[in-house]
């Protein structure tokens, strides 16, 4: 198990401004008594990702110093207000000459979806061609793994808020659905009133 976790890499999408949450970046919203960034990350680590790299981007330097986040490689994406995609292409940029041979991608926003949920998409890593996904009741979601094959064509394709979507709808035969509805909730944290989620 140890080579596979290090083949694939953890990727957190943690840029967003939380445009709908008043203008507060969604990565220092507080969870458990931590920024969620924080929380996020530590999920992809006990899940199984060794390497860990975050994407930021609204108040980056706020993030920086409110959140700990050793280990982590931190990676800034100055195009973060066109949307997931550009977080999406600065992520995986940044995994180029890393030796990961997968990228494991998570949402800040989704705290519902815990070590667990990691766990079973990671394990569903074969090889740079792997495509996988968590599905909830049969229904596509994150975490999202892309084997190192199929990065060129997702940051070709990853444009506005819609990531990995179309990639993703171009090769769905190819996506392994991985149910994780049992131990995982998709909800994000949009609005104000989706705050409830967080503790």
């Amino acid at each position: 198990m140890t080579a596979k976790r290090d083949q694939v890499a953890g990727l957190l999408l943690a840029a967003g401004g939380g445009r709908r949450l008043g203008g507060r970046p969604k990565a220092l919203l507080e969870h458990r008594g931590r920024p969620l960034v924080e929380y996020a990350a530590g999920v992809l680590r006990a899940g199984g990702c060794t390497q860990v790299h975050v994407v930021l981007g609204a108040q980056a330097d706020l993030v920086r110093a409110t959140a700990a986040l050793p280990g982590c490689v931190l990676v800034e994406n100055a195009q973060w207000e066109e949307g997931m995609g550009s977080s999406l292409r600065a992520g995986l940029d940044s995994l180029a000459g890393t030796g990961a041979q997968a990228a494991l991608v998570s949402l800040v926003d989704q705290p519902g979806i815990g070590p667990e949920a990691v766990a079973r998409v990671l394990a569903a890593y074969a090889s740079e061609a792997s495509l996988a996904a968590a599905s909830y009741n049969g229904v596509r979601g994150h975490p999202v793994l892309f084997g190192a094959e199929h990065w060129p064509g997702i940051s070709a394709t990853a444009v506005g808020d819609r990531g990995a979507r179309a990639y993703l709808k171009a090769h769905d035969d190819a996506i392994t659905l991985v149910e994780c509805g049992d131990v995982a909730q998709a909800y994000d944290i949009d609005t104000e009133d989706d705050l409830i989620h967080l503790e």
